[in-house]
């Protein structure tokens, strides 16, 4: 999914790696209707001056010709209320750069993949029946489930119209609010839940596997028979929304892999390991590449790439086509793999090798500054926010090239230094008189 998706896991990953428990909580009481705050002089700037009320007005008459009722709009309309503080956690979000090994050794913590494993256990009959329609498996969907809410645990507890309308009031993603705030609707519209019934995290994702309204119009599916599509109580419904989901709206490849751990020889040409270079698997076996336990791999034709998640001396991964899945759910790197090893996890794979060595990760002023330098030099990393995005890692590969590194994506001291270098001998001599 978007940036926005990762920056709302920031948040609510943190809480769920302090949760041992995944029995499914009941969800949150139903708050009254939220009192409404003054927006900030600029919220109205991209809508050419207008009030939040007259915006209002307009966003609501944009629902009803979408073909959402007017008793859903009068039954909302105590819901959709501004709220200044919403707006400012989702300007001064900070996503979060920790190591890999750090991330997934809290988020795929054994205690989840044992839940995970439960979890399948206990609801045998709606993951048959969702593999057997989507194609997903159910160690797939237990992974996405376990990490947005623990199993139904944390599904955040704003009311999602407020956080909706909020955001679409303001200017940094009108658009897309605006269109995730007359979905909601569309869901109260056809009778998946009401207005109260609407908590969720502070961006307006609902449910066990927290989806956009967006995403819950399109794909949520009524797989408990009730006539309801409800992702916040029935584990049925969650199981099979998610499956359809992740088969439809994410292109699932039904009967292949998605990630699997792989030991690299010192050897390997560094500058092929990125998702952006896919290799037969007998290609990366002349290469050297194994299993972990030495095992070779299949000498066949099935395309697939080396992601070095800490580089080089950190673990290494096949990632295959299904891959792609997970980094559409988050584009956060660090989330998807951890996403795609949990998923692994649950289905038996065995836990990952631990480095060999402590791997040096560049502190958050360096990794900012690289990144500015980085943009000197003509590439865009996107956001210069110290974090390693997949825009950063693709440039700092292209340096290491020109430099002569080790061209595994990871960011180091020495090419910090070298760029540094650079810069400096680029920078003008003073005159001498």
């Amino acid at each position: 999914m978007s940036k926005t998706r990762f920056a709302i896991a920031a948040a609510a990953l943190f809480a769920l790696s302090s949760t041992a428990s995944a029995q499914i909580a009941p969800p949150p009481a139903r708050p009254a209707a939220p009192k409404a705050t003054v927006p900030s002089s600029r919220a109205a700037s991209c809508h050419n001056g207008q009030s939040f009320d007259r915006f209002l007005a307009d966003l609501k008459q944009q629902a009803v010709a979408a073909g959402v009722s007017q008793r859903t709009i009068a039954e909302a309309s105590p819901y959709l209320v501004y709220d200044q503080g919403i707006v400012n956690r989702d300007r001064g979000q900070r996503v979060f750069g920790q190591l890999f090994t750090e991330f997934a050794g809290r988020m795929a913590a054994p205690y989840r993949m044992q839940n995970g494993q439960q979890h399948i256990k206990q609801h045998a009959a709606a993951f048959a029946r969702a593999e057997k329609e989507y194609g997903v498996p159910p160690a797939v969907i237990a992974a996405f489930w376990g990490l947005e809410s623990d199993f139904g645990v944390n599904m955040g507890n704003l009311p999602t119209l407020k956080s909706l309308v909020s955001l679409a009031y303001d200017c940094r993603r009108s658009e897309m609010f605006a269109n995730e705030t007359i979905a909601a609707l569309k869901v109260i519209d056809r009778g998946d839940l009401t207005p109260d019934e609407m908590i969720g995290s502070w961006a307006g994702e609902l449910g066990q596997t927290q989806f956009l309204p967006t995403h819950y119009v399109n794909y949520a599916v009524d797989y408990d028979g009730d006539g309801r599509r409800d992702l916040l109580r029935s584990e049925d419904d969650v199981i099979g929304s998610t499956a359809n989901y992740i088969a439809k709206g994410l292109k699932w490849r039904r009967g292949e892999p998605w990630l699997e751990e792989i030991k690299v020889p010192s050897s390997l040409p560094w500058d092929q390991t990125d998702l952006s270079v896919q290799l037969p698997r007998s290609k990366w076996a002349q290469f050297g590449v194994t299993y972990p336990d030495g095992r070779p791999l299949p000498n066949d034709n099935l395309a697939a790439s080396v992601l070095l998640p800490m580089g080089r001396f950190g673990p290494a991964f096949m990632a295959y086509a299904n891959f792609a899945t997970y980094t559409e759910w988050n584009n956060s790197l660090i989330y998807s793999t951890t996403a795609g090893y949990l998923a692994s996890r649950i289905a038996g794979a065995a836990p990952m090798r631990r480095p060999a060595g402590q791997v040096a990760q560049l502190p958050f002023n360096e990794l900012r500054q690289l990144q500015q330098l980085l943009v000197q030099a003509g590439f865009n990393v996107g956001k210069v926010d110290g974090v390693l995005g997949q825009q950063s890692r693709a440039a700092v590969k292209a340096m290491q090239i020109k430099y002569g590194l080790p061209a595994d994506s990871w960011p180091t001291a020495e090419l910090l230094a070298r760029m540094r270098g650079s810069t400096a001998q680029a920078q003008p001599q003073a005159t001498v008189r």
